[in-house]
């Protein structure tokens, strides 16, 4: 069971519903760098977007210096402090309901004419999810909040009703004054710093609309033991940096040439490695040429199928053959219903699911191969000329997952007290099972790398209950101890392939660093919103320095009360895609990204948790997660669907998500 973990990060889950124009695509692409290409066609960004509503009072036209209205003191140090002297001049200049000038917003004309006609009612989160986002502006400058939390929110709505440089103004705002601010999830179970995320949204912007020529240079949050849930204990240093001008020009020429940077750390002595050269940038190289993974998670489960009645429905696609034709259903003989009505007509030949993976660029799939009920590699359940083929008449390659323990696979313990990495046999079960499934597939042509794990660590606290049904997080030095037991004995068994860790976001990757140094790369499973993966990249590489593959992400198809929601699913889909690309080798940022797997291929009906039946799709949904609409629908999770689900599991309807990376990467490996 692969599901997703809670973590409700606000400002990603208001984000995540932001209407942006499309992308501008004037950068020709050269022969043999058709991904640099691609960076570079990120860079070209959006165009500027056409103001939802009008702002009387917009202040400069331009970013503020705030040397020019107070002083900057022990910047880049715990202590550090802005102190504001000419407060009603920044007042003037900083544009209505940005901090100090969040009263300005009551002098608009739109301001008096809602409270006039009793529009400014209801609670002011709930505001943030209503299409009205001149009343969530009117709304949040006056909320019942402390001023960092509120002019990060403000920031937010500017941005998503298109007054973009205000909303730069208002997050370096929110930088300058409030950088130590936490902003805690509803139910308390989480909580983030104003700081860092401030960073990160400004520079995306400033990225994302080039003709604004701005640029944030030498900003920094570093928080120091902020792996609990005391805010007591963090120490924050806090650089603010500045916003200043820089040309689209100006920024592809500063964009580093891997040619120039040696190579400093090299890991894998075989045909798939990983280099960091002396930049910190990591790359991943197969046969000595580089390699960035396009994957997707790839599980085919048939319409009523799944664990309650079928506890090895996670490989059955391999060897369905319902017609008995010779050929596995989904991967060779599904159809594309390009019409919707459910029955395959004269121009919906067969076509497969590996022939639309290859169409839309995916070089690899991310495949759970599973033990026995009794916690045992069985080789049976694998059927190896089907993945030969994948690979060599459709050129994808296998992220070969074993969940080590999550979801009690491989432990044998039982579900209610969960995979016990303290418990010597439980661990002689788990390592001697990976042993089996290495040496059984180490010589295969189609093996990628190793995966151990899927949100292994994930803590209860996330979502009031363990989901992964294990004690990594309440033991963690003794699993990452474990990992690296497990790791090192993989690569003695294949020098060939590299080992990467499946972690939900950024938990334990101390004691990573500490106990598991045979972990070759750091695999996360994020779900941060429609803006990107926020810090995630320059923490990992703080706290783990290893290459990082996003190893889930994605977006349901399905908004609450509206329906399907495909635009909604392609701009997260693309917003994700566009961070990856940015901070690959060679790009603008730390350099430490080598790829993502799309979660997921194909829509699976088997996740309900209310009792819903396995042969109708849920429409209701499990639980909040920083998608379009709040809420995570498990069973909407596919780039593709199965449609009706009457033919399953030949019958698909092709997403626009899933256009939008046949455009991007064009079939291409």
């Amino acid at each position: 069971m692969l599901l997703r973990a809670l973590i409700f990060v606000c400002v990603f889950f208001f984000l995540a519903s932001c209407d942006n124009r499309p992308l501008v695509q004037n950068i020709s692409e050269t022969e043999n760098e058709k991904f640099l290409s691609l960076l570079y066609e990120v860079y070209q960004g959006y165009e500027l977007p056409v103001p939802t509503f009008d702002i009387n009072d917009l202040g400069k036209n331009s970013i503020l210096d705030y040397n020019d209205y107070g002083k900057f003191q022990n910047i880049g140090t715990p202590h550090y402090h802005y102190l504001l002297e000419k407060k009603e001049e920044l007042m003037k200049d900083i544009g209505a309901g940005i901090y100090p000038n969040q009263r300005g917003v009551l002098f608009e004309e739109g301001y008096k004419k809602y409270r006039e006609e009793g529009l400014l009612g209801g609670y002011y989160w709930d505001v943030l999810n209503t299409n009205d986002l001149k009343k969530a502006f009117y709304v949040w400058s006056q909320a019942d909040e402390n001023d960092g939390v509120k002019t990060f929110f403000t920031a937010a709505i500017l941005e998503k009703a298109g007054h973009i440089l205000p909303a730069i103004k208002a997050y370096y705002a929110a930088l300058v004054h409030f950088p130590r601010t936490p902003c805690w999830a509803s139910d308390k179970s989480f909580f983030w710093y104003i700081g860092p995320a401030a960073i990160k949204n400004i520079e995306r912007l400033c990225r994302d609309y080039p003709e604004l020529n701005l640029t944030l240079v030498e900003a920094q949050v570093v928080i120091k033991n902020g792996n609990d849930m005391d805010l007591e204990s963090d120490i924050i240093s806090v650089n603010p940096g500045k916003i200043i001008k820089k040309t689209l020009d100006e920024k592809l020429r500063e964009l580093p040439d891997l040619n120039a940077h040696r190579v400093v750390v090299r890991r894998g002595k075989g045909k798939v490695q990983v280099a960091e050269y002396s930049n910190g940038h990591w790359q991943l190289r197969v046969d000595g040429k580089p390699f960035f993974i396009k994957g997707i998670s790839y599980a085919p489960t048939e319409i009523g199928l799944g664990p309650h009645k079928d506890p090895l429905f996670i490989n059955r696609w391999m060897f369905t053959d319902t017609n008995k034709n010779g050929l596995i259903d989904a991967p060779y003989e599904s159809w594309v219903d390009k019409n919707k009505n459910s029955r395959q007509d004269n121009d919906e030949p067969s076509v497969g699911d590996f022939q639309l993976m290859k169409d839309m660029g995916i070089n690899a799939i991310r495949l759970s191969i599973s033990n026995n009920p009794k916690s045992q590699y069985d080789p049976s359940l694998v059927n190896k000329p089907l993945l030969r083929d994948l690979y060599r008449r459709f050129g994808i390659r296998v992220i070969v997952l074993d969940f080590l323990g999550a979801y009690t696979v491989g432990s044998n313990a039982s579900w209610e007290e969960g995979t016990d990495y303290t418990d010597p046999e439980q661990r002689r079960l788990m390592k001697e099972a990976v042993r089996a499934k290495v040496l059984d597939l180490k010589d295969e042509p189609f093996v990628l790398m190793w995966l151990l794990g899927n949100e292994n660590n994930m803590r209860a606290d996330y979502m009031g209950i363990n989901a992964a049904r294990t004690n990594a997080s309440v033991y963690p030095k003794e699993y990452a101890q474990f990992l690296n037991e497990v790791a090192k004995m993989i690569h003695e068994l294949d020098p060939e392939h590299l080992v990467a860790v499946g972690n939900i976001e950024l938990d334990l990757l101390d004691y990573y660093a500490q106990y598991a140094h045979e972990i070759d790369i750091l695999g996360i499973n994020s779900y941060r919103g429609k803006s990107g993966f926020g810090n995630l990249w320059e923490v990992a590489k703080e706290k783990f320095d290893r290459p990082m593959l996003i190893t889930e992400y994605g977006c349901d198809a399905y908004y609450q009360g509206k329906g399907i929601d495909e635009e909604g699913q392609l701009q997260y889909h693309a917003g994700n895609l566009r961070d990856i690309i940015i901070h690959q080798a060679g790009g603008p940022s730390v350099g430490n990204a080598i790829g993502g797997i799309i979660f997921e291929f194909i829509d699976e009906w088997w996740k309900d948790t209310t009792g819903n039946p396995e042969d109708k799709q849920q429409t209701d949904f499990q639980f909040r997660t920083p998608f379009p609409d709040g809420f995570d629908h498990e069973e909407w999770l596919g780039i593709v669907s199965q449609g009706s689900g009457k033919n399953s599991p030949f019958e698909r309807r092709l997403r626009k998500s899933y256009y939008y990376y046949k455009e991007m990467w064009g079939g291409g490996n």
